[in-house]
């Protein structure tokens, strides 16, 4: 695809990307796809991902009592859990308001590790990553933001959300279903949204403005941008998913770079 060749003029040392059809097959890719970068918040949806594998494979129920008192897995996994956002502080009641936080995933690591007896980044390993044939893939610390991995192993986990083959399609489909719709909030890098929609563990883009991905992409596009220059996007009426890896600091120049690189993707992919 020659529209990934617009990240050799994004403002970083290294990028690699590719674009993913829903039936799996590898459409285009650009850089060093093997390469492995850090993943910053790309992280949240395998640890989500994780987290549905354990809820399928009976060992937790979403709506069991998880974090702080009232909240539950699902909350944790939408944001909706009232902790702050880098502090296990309670600042919200749970469901009130979608406040973005790194400290409810690290919650959900715990509760899982703890419900199923591995550690959690085992847990991930055995649950996503070695099914998918992810060896390039680990969690390196907190489920909310040091997971590393690259282009390919990422097209893999892009292909299983768009064909699942881990869990039932109809468990998919409500993680990419809004939780508790309404809640406004703060999309990280991007200010206060009104809805700010969150499904379990991924974004949904839905009306937001300004936003990550592009002016084109449907409303029901989903994924996560992380601050570590990356992002990976589901369009299901484009039947695609694209993957970017980075190694320089979310900032501006993806403010300025991402959407019209998405909006060619999209472009080239509806005249394919």
């Amino acid at each position: 695809m020659q529209s990934l060749a617009m990240i050799e003029n994004w403002p970083v040392p290294t990028a690699a990307a590719a674009v993913v059809r829903a039936n799996g097959t590898v459409a285009g890719t650009h850089g060093p796809t093997s390469r492995r970068f850090p993943l910053a918040s790309v992280t949240k949806p395998l640890a989500a991902y994780a987290a549905l594998v354990a809820y399928e494979e009976g060992a937790v129920e979403l709506d069991e009592p998880a974090g702080p008192e009232g909240s539950t897995i699902r909350h944790l996994l939408a944001h909706t859990s009232g902790l702050a956002f880098d502090e296990h502080r309670v600042t919200a009641p749970p469901a009130t308001r979608r406040l973005y936080s790194n400290a409810g995933f690290e919650v959900l690591g715990d509760h899982i590790a703890k419900a199923t007896d591995i550690p959690f980044a085992e847990y991930v390993r055995q649950a996503v990553f070695e099914p998918l044939g992810m060896t390039q893939t680990s969690l390196d610390g907190s489920p909310a933001k040091d997971g590393i991995s690259t282009v390919d192993d990422l097209t893999r986990f892009a292909a299983e959300l768009q064909a699942p083959q881990l869990l039932d399609p109809r468990t998919v489909l409500e993680a990419m279903t809004v939780v508790h719709p309404g809640l406004s909030g703060i999309l990280p890098g991007y200010g206060h949204q009104k809805p700010n929609d969150w499904g379990l563990g991924f974004e949904i883009r839905a009306t937001k403005s300004p936003h990550w991905t592009g002016t084109t992409s449907s409303p029901a596009t989903f994924g996560h941008f992380g601050q570590s220059g990356t992002f990976l996007w589901v369009d299901p009426t484009a039947a695609a998913a694209c993957v970017a890896l980075t190694d320089r600091a979310f900032g501006p120049w993806a403010i300025e770079a991402w959407p019209p690189f998405t909006d060619a993707v999209l472009a080239e992919l509806t005249h394919a």
